[in-house]
């Protein structure tokens, strides 16, 4: 079974348990994700299932798009809901029930565009080879050089009431936002610096992750529809596709469609002549079709010698 599945992941699940769900629901061992959600999030996941593994290079550097809820009032030590308040941080914290509109936009503003962030202690990248989560849960604190992000849009997004701010019981106050961001951008950073920039303290109370590259949440499929559907004996429900093809993961990739015998020297990883070569630059990969119209190979365009050259290969192994 080759192809690319949309998950709507369920809060309180990790990455790898919906991957191993995955696995057992479609009885495929070769299943991966192209970016990690944390537990507390929800969304859009994209996994990458049998040959579509091998096209994870394409995608896991896709824009990110999210949908969250930014809680004024205090932080924790993971930035996010999950983690514990810290107590006496801001002597002069101010109130967040006094924070304006005009406020919590000049606080947005700054945080737009091409920014360094700090990746958080509590977070899955790795330093030396162990990730920061793990030295954060046994107490240590290191040092972590800034990664420069981009973040193209960040604006604060109205509740159904029309209101920019609703207040909680326990003296909180809950803004929601919308961000479109690079891969790599933590949000939960973004959400403490709102808080810094407002001096009132933040952190991220609801993370849902609503576009990863062209996937948008509207394709995404829920574990319990993705299971009904299998035990029904097909991944296809009243139309829509629950698993996509490869050249799903290509969507701006040029194609190339080979002849019989172009196909058959790809498939033994020979170069053939490039037809369609305007406009490309020297490297540009391209993605080869056979002459069934089956995605046979991502190749690299060699402009020297004209020829597309086979690096990744996806032919159906015999």
């Amino acid at each position: 079974m080759d192809g690319i599945l949309i998950v709507d992941k369920p809060e309180g699940w990790t990455s790898h348990d919906v991957v191993a769900r995955a696995r057992r629901l479609l009885r495929e061992k070769r299943i991966g994700h192209t970016g990690t959600l944390d537990p507390f999030a929800t969304g859009v996941l994209v996994l990458l299932v049998g040959r579509a593994t091998r096209l994870a290079q394409f995608l896991s550097g896709a824009e990110k798009e999210y949908e969250a809820t930014i809680r004024l009032g205090h932080d924790t030590d993971t930035g996010d809901l999950t983690g514990s308040r810290r107590e006496g941080a801001r002597e002069d914290s101010k109130d967040c029930a006094a924070v304006t509109r005009e406020e919590l936009e000049a606080a947005l503003a700054p945080l737009r565009g091409e920014i360094e962030q700090v990746p958080p202690m509590y977070s899955a990248k790795k330093v030396k080879g162990k990730k920061l989560y793990e030295l954060a849960r046994r107490g240590e604190e290191i040092e972590r050089a800034a990664v420069r992000v981009r973040v193209r849009e960040f604006e604060s997004v109205a509740f159904e009431d029309g209101s920019f701010m609703k207040p909680n019981a326990d003296g909180t106050c809950d803004a929601r936002a919308r961000v479109v961001c690079s891969a790599g951008t933590y949000v939960r950073a973004l959400a403490e610096s709102v808080g810094d920039a407002l001096g009132t303290g933040a952190h991220l109370a609801a993370l849902r992750r609503t576009r990863a590259g062209e996937f948008r949440i509207e394709r995404a499929a829920s574990l319990e529809a993705l299971q009904e559907v299998i035990e029904k004996g097909r991944l296809v429900e009243d139309g829509a596709e629950f698993l996509l093809p490869l050249e799903a993961a290509l969507p701006h990739v040029p194609a190339a469609h080979l002849t019989a015998d172009e196909a058959r020297r790809v498939r033994h990883g020979a170069a053939v002549a490039s037809r369609a070569a305007d406009g490309l630059e020297d490297g540009a990969h391209v993605a080869m079709f056979d002459e069934r119209g089956a995605l046979l190979a991502v190749g690299s365009y060699d402009s020297e010698r004209g020829v597309l050259r086979p690096r990744v290969m996806l032919a159906v192994e015999k």
